[in-house]
């Protein structure tokens, strides 16, 4: 089966000047991990739930009110992942998988025609389709 099959297609994105901050409220609110920074509709970085832990380690040695005054003041793109490692719609399932295993991400986002976002796959697509296979049988 393809990624086309069972990729998000209505995806929550960012764009590069919106603040960590507010990354935050959305990822915390919508129980989301990974945020697609775009720029129109062309994917150029991807912020996921471990870059808002690491530019929030001050939180250790301040409080919650400092720490969210710090994010507030950071951009998107000081922090995002930009080298992005994507899969068209017509990768498989199992190859996605495999890349994820290898590269150590949790998700894969979808992308044709000059890096333009048209989706996303998580690890939990995957597991869901692999145990939906499963049960089949």
């Amino acid at each position: 089966m393809l990624v086309k099959k069972i990729m998000i297609t209505k995806v929550v994105t960012l764009n590069a000047d919106s603040k960590l901050g507010f990354a935050n409220d959305i990822m915390y609110l919508g129980r989301i991990r990974h945020l697609p920074v775009v720029k129109g509709k062309e994917l150029v970085g991807v912020l996921s739930q471990r870059d808002l832990y690491k530019a929030s380690l001050t939180s250790i040695v301040t409080n919650w009110n400092e720490n969210k005054v710090f994010l507030d003041s950071v951009k998107v793109s000081e922090v995002m992942a930009k080298d992005v490692i994507t899969v068209s719609p017509e990768t498989s399932i199992e190859d996605a998988a495999q890349i994820m295993i290898d590269k150590k991400i949790g998700c894969l986002p979808v992308v044709e025609n000059k890096n333009i976002l048209i989706g996303l796959i998580t690890e939990t697509d995957v597991l869901q389709y692999f145990v939906n296979e499963s049960r089949k049988k």
